[in-house]
């Protein structure tokens, strides 16, 4: 599992379950077994989906 605030690339598993615990946000990927996986490079930021679920997004480092 990677966490908040961790550097990733496109590709990287993010999280391995079993059913729809953590639903795919922005830049996200879902496979056929559920994992999620990051689609672009970025920092993973976990945000609630709805009141009782979460989702994770990945969002592209900002340009300083």
């Amino acid at each position: 599992k990677r966490y908040a605030g961790q550097q990733v690339n496109a590709g990287t598993i993010l999280v391995r379950q079993r059913g729809t615990r953590i639903y795919p946000g922005s830049n996200v990927g879902m496979g056929k077994d559920h994992t999620l996986f990051a689609l672009i490079n970025g920092t993973v930021k976990y945000e609630p989906a709805t009141k009782d679920k979460r989702k994770v997004s990945v969002y592209a480092e900002q340009a300083k």
